[in-house]
């Protein structure tokens, strides 16, 4: 859970300006990838709020890993949107990061900034948003590296009547391994909620990745992770 459904929350806030929601999401990773995920969390609290003003917007989350014991991890993107003209653009600013038990647990800090547009039908019950992002990595623990990347962002956002959502994001970046050598990142999140009242949701988010998960059991780059996920709507 890198990113949620920034856009959904949009069309909230396109009426109450302000929209926030807990989720609590059970992961499979572990199940399915015994070897090469054994570290993985299967347990994550999620925290979002959007907040819309008269020059653009706030958006922020954080996912917090429980393990049996403590909290094993806290991750989050903080990111604000001002407003240029009345057609849809916006220039976005972000930053990247979170902090772990040790440094194999942390994540490693960005900042991104460039051009977004973000578009809805009529009623908000579409909405999407396309950002093209410059992204400097920081060197953030003793294996890790300072390096400018490139980020291209897809969100989106669909309502079917009150009862259904299907949300989420696709994200594509240049990662450097850590040999130096640049490789394509490719990370998908969708979500699929069951709303059964407007407060209480259910249902699951799949993340889709390759060259995101790293792990040294084998070559292997392509993950699929599902979850099954309660959400409460303030």
């Amino acid at each position: 859970m890198k990113k949620l459904f920034t856009i959904a929350l949009m069309a909230v806030a396109a009426l109450t300006a302000n929209a926030q929601d807990i989720q609590l999401h059970y992961d499979f990773g572990r199940n399915i990838y015994p070897d090469e995920e054994d570290g993985r969390q299967k347990v994550t609290i999620t925290v979002e709020q959007f907040k819309a003003d008269k020059w653009g917007s706030w958006y922020y989350f954080v996912d917090m890993d429980l393990s049996r014991k403590f909290f094993r991890s806290a991750y989050t993107e903080i990111s604000r949107e001002f407003n240029i003209g009345k057609q849809g653009f916006a220039a976005h600013v972000e930053y990247d990061g979170g902090l772990g038990r040790d440094d194999i647990h942390s994540f490693q800090h960005a900042a991104l900034i460039g051009p977004a547009y973000n578009g809805h039908n009529a009623d908000f019950s579409k909405t999407w948003s396309v950002q093209l992002l410059y992204k400097r990595f920081f060197k953030s623990y003793e294996y890790s590296s300072a390096y400018n990347s490139v980020q291209l962002t897809g969100v989106w956002g669909l309502n079917f009547g009150k009862s259904f959502t299907f949300s989420g994001f696709i994200d594509f970046w240049r990662g450097e391994k850590a040999d130096g050598h640049g490789q394509l990142v490719i990370l998908t999140e969708p979500q699929f909620w069951y709303n059964v009242t407007p407060n209480i949701s259910l249902g699951s988010e799949i993340e889709i990745s390759n060259n995101f998960i790293y792990n040294t059991y084998n070559d292997k780059t392509f993950f699929v992770n599902p979850t099954i996920a309660a959400k409460w709507n303030f």
